[in-house]
């Protein structure tokens, strides 16, 4: 029976988190576009746009998956969960501005259009690779019940 228990704890943890990371994720998305299409094309470059949207979005972000999302796990404190935060998000940023750069520096493709869809593409790859990182390494240990679960921390692979 415990193993039962255990893969139905793992699967629901998973599919809880995935499904407010993604609530968070779209909040972030929304206010990153705003903020860069605000910007570009006219008063920054593609990369500055991308770059500042990504900072406003990610101060946000940060919030509502430490304290929502991720809200039963526990990593090592308010500072450290913070500049690792900060770390995979700077490499989820350079995620998506080497797709945007490759777009318009390296296929010509200047227009907003082309700015946009390489925006969402990007954002696609940067987003799978920040949940692996939020869960692996941010916001690692899980809380069930009062329980620390150790072993739900792996859930999903």
């Amino acid at each position: 029976m415990s193993l039962i228990r255990d893969k139905y704890l793992r699967f629901q943890v998973l599919v809880h988190e995935t499904a407010k990371f993604g609530v968070i994720g779209a909040l972030g998305f929304v206010i990153q576009f705003g903020v860069q299409n605000a910007l570009y094309p006219g008063h920054t470059g593609p990369t500055t746009a991308e770059v500042l949207g990504t900072v406003v979005a990610t101060v946000g972000t940060f919030l509502g998956n430490r304290y929502w999302a991720f809200k039963n796990r526990q990593g090592s404190g308010l500072g450290h969960e913070t500049v690792l935060f900060i770390i995979f998000n700077v490499l989820g940023l350079l995620i998506q501005a080497g797709i945007v750069d490759a777009m318009v520096y390296g296929l010509g493709h200047h227009g907003r259009l082309a700015f946009n869809v390489a925006t969402v593409f990007g954002i696609g790859v940067a987003t799978i690779f920040r949940l692996f990182a939020y869960r692996k390494f941010v916001f690692h240990q899980v809380k069930v019940d009062g329980e620390q679960v150790e072993e739900l921390a792996s859930a999903g692979r």
